[in-house]
Formats: structure tokens, sequence, C-alpha cells
């Protein structure tokens, strides 16, 4: 008999765990997974799946303008939130059937239940009331919204968890951060015809990703009608006597709002998981600590994804997932590789980047050339759309190699998913010389920008 029940026991059925327990299962393991709210976690259920779809829905009202450059007469346009919510859950359902099925089809079984560990061997289903035990466990039960408890009122103020699920759409909302979720959402509902105002306490928005890119997206939304106020912070939020709220901002008086929004960040879902008990050490945000090859302080329990709070993207948990299966169950060591992940804002315009920023690269090398494109994309033109789009390369003047390359415009993450492949293999700005254009293209910039912009030597730019 056995020693123990399942070879592998995966608690958190996101993206990461569910990718883990469908190859372990596929290779003949015993394996179970549990998943206390829905398969999927947050990227298909209240993440980057429908959030990609407000996305598209939100370009609508913009694509009805631009119709009439090309010929089209197209009649007032009325949106229907509802009809929205409605479809984007029949999709939800749709793909977390496919993530528990995934995984039942290879051979494992799926428990909708809280998983909490007794031991470092002993899981607890609390939904049936019954342990069972596992020679490994991994834990991907991913992260959630701050909620930023320390600010009084907050808890009148939505995260983006319910904004998914609102029962009607706001006329106004006010939505406090500047990372990329913020910036997302104050396009999807300006989008959608919602009164916006992004509040952010740095100095630009989308801080870490190239100050080229910061500053322009932020012209560009603010001059499409999205008020951003940087440098300041919520001081409270109060609820009036005809349910509306109000931000209360010092010097900058009160914004009163049909929602707020809270996108300050996430933090690792650690709490009350058992981790104590079963030797798992956390860090200072309550992150799960883990080695190189996602080994946590307890010898048979690895973790991965955004409770581990490395890099928090759902293709990253899915990489350190195969990774582990490599590692665990083929014998074949593989340390996840965090290095030059390229990644997308879906604002609109949107921005794609992948490698260093110059600021970031400034401090790595002493001698910098910036190649650097800004230009009115063709399909704004018969639209009379005056929105430019913004192309960026950053290399190394020493080697040529290509440390950075940053897009801000129309399809500019399909671009960056295609620089990755080119900036991960280490090539060079020669490379993308020899590269033959595809014309007309937005992506043609990418490979004719000949001669650099200007040149940054010791930190310092030379025009």
């Amino acid at each position: 008999m056995p020693r123990y029940d399942y070879d592998l026991f995966v608690i958190g059925g996101g993206s990461g765990g569910v990718r883990a327990a469908r190859l372990s299962a596929g290779l003949g393991r015993r394996v179970a997974i549990a998943e206390e709210y829905r398969f999927g976690g947050t990227c298909v259920i209240r993440g980057c799946v429908p959030k990609k779809l407000f996305v598209y829905a939100s370009q609508y009202s913009e694509h009805f303008e631009d119709a009439a450059g090309y010929g089209w007469t197209v009649p007032k346009a009325d949106f229907d939130w509802p009809t929205l919510i409605a479809n984007k859950d029949l999709e939800i359902a749709r793909l977390e059937g496919v993530y528990r099925q995934g995984v039942e089809r290879a051979g494992g079984e799926t428990f909708s239940s809280r998983a909490v560990l007794a031991d470092a061997h002993t899981v607890v289903l609390e939904s049936e009331n019954r342990a069972v035990t596992a020679e490994r466990i991994l834990i991907a039960t991913g992260a959630r919204p701050n909620p930023h408890a320390a600010l009084p009122g907050h808890e009148h103020c939505i995260f983006s968890n319910e904004a998914f699920h609102l029962p009607e759409l706001p006329r106004a909302i006010v939505i406090a951060g500047g990372g990329y979720i913020a910036v997302e959402f104050a396009n999807i509902f300006h989008g959608l015809g919602v009164e916006t105002t992004l509040v952010y306490r740095g100095k630009e928005i989308l801080g870490r990703f190239d100050m080229d890119l910061r500053r322009m997206l932020h012209a560009t939304m603010e001059r499409k009608g999205i008020r951003i106020l940087v440098q300041t912070i919520f001081d409270r939020v109060e609820r009036r006597k005809d349910g509306r709220l109000e931000a209360h901002i010092p010097d900058s008086g009160v914004l009163v709002a049909d929602q707020i929004m809270l996108a300050l960040g996430r933090i690792p879902n650690t709490e009350g998981l058992g981790l104590e008990a079963a030797g798992v050490k956390t860090g200072l945000k309550g992150e799960i600590l883990v080695d190189r090859l996602s080994r946590t302080s307890a010898d048979n329990i690895w973790a991965i994804g955004d409770v581990t709070d490395r890099i928090q993207l759902t293709p990253v948990a899915i990489h350190e997932a195969m990774c582990f299966v490599e590692t665990v169950f083929k014998g074949n060591p593989v340390e996840p590789d965090h290095d030059c992940v390229a990644t997308a804002v879906f604002s609109q315009p949107e921005i794609g980047t992948v490698g260093l920023s110059e600021d970031e690269a400034a401090k790595r090398f002493s001698h910098l050339e910036v190649y650097r494109a800004e230009f009115r994309p063709m399909r704004n033109i018969l639209a009379g759309r005056d929105e430019r789009m913004l192309v960026k390369l950053v290399v190394d003047a020493g080697t040529r190699l290509v440390l950075g390359a940053h897009v801000l415009g129309p399809d500019a993450g399909e671009m960056a998913q295609l620089l990755g492949i080119a900036l991960k293999a280490g090539l060079t700005k020669d490379d993308f010389d020899r590269t033959m254009a595809i014309h007309p293209t937005a992506a043609e910039e990418i490979v004719t920008m000949y001669n650099p912009s200007y040149r940054v030597r010791d930190g310092k730019r030379l025009d």
C-alpha cells in the first residue's frame, strides 16, 4: 500500500496550479488539486481574460467614431452593461470547465474546497471535513487586491474583483493607483462612457515602465478625457445620503463618484493556510519564500505563482509550474527563468514592452544608443484621430545587444510577444537591421531605425 494518498497535492486551481496538476497527472502520478473558489484562478475568472473582454468592449466607442472616415455611416450606438456582463460570464464559465476537465482527463482528481495544511504531508479539505496525505505538496494560491485597510472608508470601495460584477455601470468612477490594473480599468470605464478620474501618489503612472511610454500614455489618456491626478492620495472615503461616494483628497478637494476603486497592489494568499504547521516560511509581505527551484523551507513543499511574489504574471506562473514538473517528476532540475519577461498593458493605446527601460539600462551600461520613432499610425489617418504611436529600442553601444524594446500603440502587446523572442535570443541591433521590413505596417519601424536618435553616456543624454 502507498504510504500517502497522493504523489502530489496542489493547493490552488489557478493557471499555475492547474498546469502543474495536469502535467503531473499525465505522467501517471497520483494527483489531486483543490480550489476554494473557481477553477481558473485570478487570470481566468476575475483577471486577464474578463479584463481583455472588457477592453474589447470599451474600444467600440472609438471604432464607431473612426468608421466615418472610412466611409461608413454608423447610427448612434447604445451600450448595454448587463449584456456585456452576461456574455462575459458565459465565456468564463466555459473556461472554468476547460480548466477543471483538463486535470480530470489527465487522470487527476479535483476538489472544490478550501485546503489547509495540517502538517508537511497532510491537507485538510474543509468543505468535506476530512484530511488526505501527499508525498509532495505544491502551493499555488495566488494573490488578491490589497484592501488598503488603513484608508478610512475603504469598506465603501470596490476592487478589480468587484468591477467584473457591478450590477450597473457607474456614471462616474474614481480609481486609486497607477499600476497596470488601475490604468487599464481607467481606460475601460472611460471607453464605456463613464466619467473617470485616476489618482496616483507617484510622479508618473506605470512605475518601472520606460519613461517615454509612461509620459506619452499619460498625455494621451488626458486628451481622451480621463482626469489624472498625480502625487496625491485619498485622505478618506465617505458615503453620502444619496448613496454616492466622496473621495477626499488633501489640497484637491472632494471627488464625487458612484464607485471608488482601489488598485493599490496585490498581496499573497497565505493567511490561514497552515504554513507554520507545515514548516513553510514566509516573507514580510506574507509571500512564501522559495529557492531557485521553487522549493520552500519544507523539503517536500513547493510554491509557484503570485503567492511567491516574484513576478505576478500568469505566464510566469505557468512557466514555474512546468519547471516544477521537470524538476520533481522528470529528474531534470530546471530553474524558472525570470529574465527578460515580455509584458503588456492593455491601455488605450496599449503598451508592449520587454527588457530594460532606458533608465534601467543607463544604470547598468556606460554607453547606450537609443532608437526612437514617434508617428501617427496609418489606421488613425482617415479616421481623423490625432493619436500617435511610439517605438523605441535601447541598445548597448559596445556590444550592439538590444537591451530593451518598447512600443505604445495599436497591437503593441502582439509586437512585444515577438520582440520577446528576439531579446531572449540575444539578438543585436545589426540583426534587427538585417531583417526586411513588412510594408505598410507599424511594426516595420522596429527594423528601419538605422541611426540612433540619441546616445546616453554614463547616465547623461547626448543629443
